[in-house]
């Protein structure tokens, strides 16, 4: 499989001598996770939080060729099974979310989307994430379980990508997660459908084992788990794990 670049972003610049702590997120956490990072660095002064964010299958590829991170947080726990099998992990990973699937389409809906098997209606373009990614791996379930197959006009590695396409008009339909809808904020609108209930992601997060501050990396998965990171995660519409 193809590698991505991976973006890294900083919370700020780092000061002369400060502990950093590279974290690598699942892309659905953007927004969460740069704010908790900012808490984080608050709440603990002379450190420096740095985030790798892509899809979670591209991220464990990156950790299994030797890419340097402190902590992992997966968008499933199928990709942080595999971390584990891999002996990428220090200690046991820590449910700290969930998150589920909803419909965005071009604002005010115009080609009238009010179900998950209107996806498959003639002349739609629809955009998913690809099969390996927590979001297309969830995608996949509600297909099943609606009984239907979409035929989307492309496949992303990462779900802000599949945003992407429907906010710059280049898909009439995405399959995301409810916080990247709500993210969007008016960019698109959402269709929620029932069946989203059936392919809930848990997202867990752990130490890893190559970290070269496991203590920080402890007190980072510790504050995503505690109330600062868990109020922040609710904020953003992310369910209780």
């Amino acid at each position: 499989m193809a590698v991505v670049a991976l973006a890294v972003s900083g919370c700020g610049a780092p000061e002369p001598g400060a502990e950093t702590l590279v974290v690598f997120a699942a892309a659905s956490l953007r927004g969460s996770f740069t704010e908790i990072g900012e808490r984080f660095e608050a709440a603990n002064p002379g450190t420096d939080v740095e985030f790798s964010f892509a899809g979670s299958s591209d991220l464990v590829t990156q950790l299994q060729q030797g890419a340097a991170a402190d902590v992992f947080a997966s968008a499933d726990t199928r990709n942080m099974g595999k971390a584990a099998d891999a002996g990428l992990l220090d200690g046991d990973p820590i449910d700290f979310a969930t998150n589920t699937l909803t419909i965005v389409v071009t604002p005010g809906n115009p080609k009238q989307v009010t179900s998950f098997r209107d996806l498959t209606e003639p002349g739609l373009a629809v955009v998913v994430c690809a099969p390996q990614v927590p979001c297309g791996a969830a995608t996949e379930t509600v297909e099943r379980a609606v009984g239907v197959e979409l035929d989307p006009v492309s496949e992303e590695s990462q779900v802000t990508d599949v945003l992407g396409k429907v906010t710059s008009g280049q898909a009439d339909a995405g399959v995301v997660y409810v916080t990247d809808a709500a993210g969007a904020g008016d960019q698109v609108t959402s269709v929620a459908f029932p069946e989203a209930a059936d392919a809930v992601n848990t997202y867990p997060i752990a130490v890893l084992k190559d970290s070269a501050n496991p203590a920080l990396a402890r007190r980072f998965v510790d504050f995503v788990a505690g109330e600062p990171g868990q109020e922040i995660l609710r904020d953003a519409g992310f369910g209780a794990a």
